[in-house]
């Protein structure tokens, strides 16, 4: 099997695939292992690639399942979570500290509400308004049908929608 696929598919989509994980387990040493699992399983199984559909959706939904294991196995080990920002994936030039805090903020309390969503509807609004996967991605990377992506993503809007305007009063 030509190794053209993990050049050409794989290898372009790897920062996309770190930002679902880290999306899911919020620790970047543990996305980037997961990511890293995820690299080295799919060139040990290079052979098995063309009877593969979609690559793309294949690791897009390998990784999600990757890291929500790795999440499991996570709330076993800690008792506590330890929140971490990480700077450097949001990259702000030249900005004010307040108007920094005012982002920082911002962006927690977004996480927060995401956290609060069911998984299906969470994992579906960080594909679409984070990632800008489209409609079938989503569909083929969660395999469920686009309707279901539909609604998934109308409910998790709606709701993030009432919880920000909770946070606003």
């Amino acid at each position: 099997m030509s190794n053209e696929p993990f050049f050409q598919i794989i290898l372009p989509i790897k920062d996309r695939l770190f930002r679902v994980a880290y999306g899911i387990v919020r620790d970047q040493e543990e996305a980037e292992d997961i990511l890293q699992d995820l690299l080295l399983k799919l060139w040990s199984r290079k052979e098995e690639w063309s009877d593969i559909g979609n690559l793309e959706a294949y690791c897009f939904r390998a990784i999600k399942n990757m890291a929500l294991d790795r999440l499991a196995t996570m709330t076993l080990r800690k008792t506590d979570s330890i929140e971490r920002e990480r700077e450097d994936l949001y990259f702000v030039d030249h900005q004010s500290p307040h108007s920094e805090m005012v982002i920082k903020e911002q962006r927690l309390l977004i996480e927060r509400c995401l956290r609060e969503l069911p998984e299906n509807q969470q994992l579906a609004f960080r594909l679409r308004e984070v990632e800008g996967m489209s409609y079938r991605e989503i569909s083929e990377t969660l395999a469920i049908s686009e309707d279901l992506v539909r609604i998934s993503l109308f409910r998790a809007r709606k709701k993030m929608k009432e919880l920000l305007a909770g946070y606003g009063s």
